[in-house]
């Protein structure tokens, strides 16, 4: 995209709010990008060659959708924090090994995609946000759900294809939780902690692809109530 299709770009932003500057080989943010500080909704430099995320972002505060996938972000900077009308994050297929706690100042989050990454420790700072949604942790390089999981509010986790062996028992005190997708994991039959059947609000849970047979579910203590909130769930599709 070269500089005279760029400019055109943002002289549209500048009407509609939008931003769309994927697949373009940038690895800065163009000029005259600063004049949309107070006007730009949604940005998406998805498809380019970033390694570091520019600190002006920071100045876009009036930013509700945010598309950082497919460039080489090895993280992503402090000051993304201050981008609190953010609803949507979208960093998949990137380079990203760690996150900064100010994702917690995020508060209005709705859908978050951090699959295909290089992340190794659970995100704990999307815990107490009350708006989120959906967080999709897939391809990622996660051994462990920890306890304060407990305090997750997405109705949706997805942490295929990570490296999980171990579950705390206390993800099933997350307050919405309805699907949780552990497809492609190092599981054992023992790693799934009956509460998750027994008494949690999951009523979709995919194993499929871990260390024991899917059927096999039916043997934990449990089994009867989680197919009973299962069914249910299908009940109301239909």
């Amino acid at each position: 995209m070269g500089n005279s299709g760029i400019k055109q770009h943002i002289e549209t932003a500048q009407k509609t709010g939008v931003l769309k500057l994927s697949q373009g080989k940038l690895n800065e943010f163009p000029p005259g990008f600063k004049q949309l500080e107070n006007s730009l909704r949604t940005l998406d430099i998805s498809d380019n060659k970033f390694v570091v995320l520019p600190n002006e972002i920071s100045r876009f505060m009036q930013l509700k959708h945010l598309n950082l996938s497919k460039n080489k972000l090895a993280k992503l900077p402090d000051c993304i924090g201050a981008l609190t009308k953010l609803e949507t994050l979208n960093a998949s297929s990137n380079n990203l090994s760690a996150l900064p706690r100010t994702l917690s100042n995020l508060i209005h989050l709705k859908q978050v995609n951090l699959s295909d990454n290089h992340i190794k420790d659970f995100p704990l700072m999307f815990c107490g946000l009350k708006h989120l949604d959906v967080l999709d942790l897939s391809r990622n390089e996660i051994v462990f759900i920890p306890s304060e999981v407990s305090g997750l509010n997405t109705t949706e986790l997805n942490l295929n294809q990570n490296q999980i062996s171990q579950i705390s028992p206390q993800i099933a005190d997350c307050p919405r939780l309805r699907t949780l997708r552990l497809e492609e994991n190092c599981l054992q039959l023992s790693s799934i902690p009956p509460r998750i059947l027994l008494d949690s609000k999951i009523s979709n849970l995919a194993v499929d692809g871990n260390l024991f047979e899917t059927k096999q579910l039916s043997d934990i203590n449990g089994y009867e109530a989680y197919m009973e909130r299962f069914t249910a769930v299908k009940k109301k599709m239909f």
